[in-house]
């Protein structure tokens, strides 16, 4: 290989076919895209995981890309290069993506100009690689979606992952009234420290009991639910009146009985982040942005893992005994 080819070229994971963890596959002699208009390249410092990338490589989900092709939207870096038009961002600017178009779990990516933002000295690499799904997925459950309130209680279910921490800060900074639940102490303890009032341990036989004692006759206004082929025949017992649950992930089916939604007109809302629209988008990103910069936003990080472990990163994001913050890719 040349030395011009050679500086072309970059690390990059890539998918051939769908299936289990084991068909990623890190490649280094891929080529470094180039920018076309409205796009940004990005120097790759972090990437974060989410469950969703592990549904689409499994060939599982709604939305299949084209094959071969790269996972990875959360990531944060830095501006190598702009094409034409580009304007709100320049070569050496910090910034973190919601999405990109080549894939994230690579040295470099291409990203839309739109879907890029810019990233505040307050957090590292490694905290802006963890903000774009689970935030802004955060932000549209609760107020886009689930119209919470100053005031409400929200239940946040799985709250020490990426998207559990996310709600926790934002519902706390937004004058909720804030419960979550944890599997592990240490997860408990993450809970807490991000904005829970109250923190449920998951594993206990009788938790459901100890929300429904805690929160009253009342019960509560919103559920943020991770694993709702689960939960969710329970938490129409734990709403209130005109209570609603934010689907956000689910991971199977569940049988539910229609008249414990119908006993309080309470609502099943799905979460869907890539319906939202550019005016949306937007409003997550310009309440986000504020939150850096007021200080209560600030991403957890978990597990970290070099860009030749992806596979193990997959495998641990769906097994992992307990999750207490955001797992991401370190290229």
């Amino acid at each position: 290989i040349t030395m011009a080819t050679a500086r072309n070229m970059m690390r990059a994971v890539r998918v051939f076919e769908f299936g289990g963890p084991e068909v990623l596959k890190l490649q280094s002699d891929v080529l470094i895209p180039v920018p076309k208009e409205n796009q940004v390249l990005i120097k790759v410092y972090a990437c974060g995981v989410n469950p969703v990338e592990t549904y689409i490589r499994s060939g599982t989900y709604a939305r299949k890309p084209a094959l071969p092709y790269t996972p990875g939207s959360d990531v944060a870096g830095v501006i190598e290069s702009v094409g034409e038009h580009v304007t709100a961002f320049k070569k050496g600017d910090r910034v973190f993506t919601l999405e990109t178009i080549s894939g994230g779990y690579a040295d470099y990516t291409v990203a839309a100009a739109n879907r890029v933002f810019p990233l505040s000295d307050k957090l590292d690499f490694k905290q802006g690689a963890a903000i774009g799904i689970p935030y802004f997925t955060a932000y549209r459950a609760l107020f886009q979606k689930g119209h919470a309130k100053a005031g409400e209680s929200v239940l946040v279910h799985g709250a020490s992952g990426g998207v559990g921490i996310a709600a926790c800060q934002i519902a706390r900074a937004r004058g909720l009234k804030v419960l979550g639940t944890a599997g592990t102490k240490e997860g408990m303890n993450t809970v807490l420290r991000n904005g829970a009032h109250q923190v449920f341990n998951h594993r206990e036989a009788n938790y459901i009991d100890k929300i429904k004692e805690y929160t009253g006759t009342k019960g509560v206004d919103i559920i943020i639910e991770m694993l709702s082929n689960v939960n969710l025949a329970t938490d129409l017992h734990l709403l209130s009146y005109a209570g609603r649950v934010m689907v956000v992930g689910s991971r199977g089916t569940i049988e539910i009985n229609p008249r414990d939604a119908m006993s309080k007109e309470s609502s099943i809302i799905g979460v869907g982040l890539f319906l939202a629209t550019e005016e949306e988008r937007n409003e997550c990103a310009a309440a986000l942005l504020d939150g850096i910069e007021a200080g209560w936003l600030k991403p957890g990080i978990g597990s970290e893992y070099p860009l030749e472990n992806v596979a193990k990163a997959h495998e641990d994001i769906i097994h992992s005994s307990g999750a207490r913050g955001k797992m991401v890719l370190l290229p």
